[in-house]
């Protein structure tokens, strides 16, 4: 049975993340370094909650389809049979998404990070949709 404690952990800590995020009437008038200090913050959890989705999917894969079938596989035949087992709806969603974790590593500039955030948004939707997925079976 494939635990989804850390999952959980994560996906709600990415949501106070972006619900924080969401809210500039509590940023305002903020110091800029805490502004930039909580953005941070949501960039990791963003980065934290995806690496969790992406290695959940290939565990519960893994026990459901057979290893065999998992190994060594791309991510993105790896989202595309999470989409075939009805885990996610959209592969290409996904594969956005791991873009912009790929990008977290080269945050150098303002414009990338609101990029990566944008997605992060995004992202957050799908992550909670896995994790009702994965608590329905």
């Amino acid at each position: 049975m494939l635990s989804l404690t850390h999952l959980r952990r994560a996906v709600e800590s990415f949501r106070r993340a972006m619900n924080l995020l969401g809210q500039p009437d509590r940023l305002a008038g903020l110091d800029p370094d805490v502004v930039e200090a909580v953005k941070a913050g949501a960039i990791q959890n963003f980065e934290f909650t995806y690496e969790l989705c992406w290695k959940t999917i290939r565990r519960w894969l893994s026990e459901n389809v057979g290893r065999v079938y998992v190994d060594g596989v791309t991510r993105r035949e790896l989202f595309r049979m999470a989409a075939e087992q009805r885990l996610i709806e959209d592969v290409e969603r996904w594969m956005t998404v791991h873009r912009a974790r790929n990008e977290t590593s080269r945050l150098y500039d303002e414009a990338r990070a609101e990029a990566v955030l944008a997605a992060a948004r995004d992202f957050l939707v799908d992550a909670e949709a896995l994790l009702e997925v994965l608590d329905q079976r």
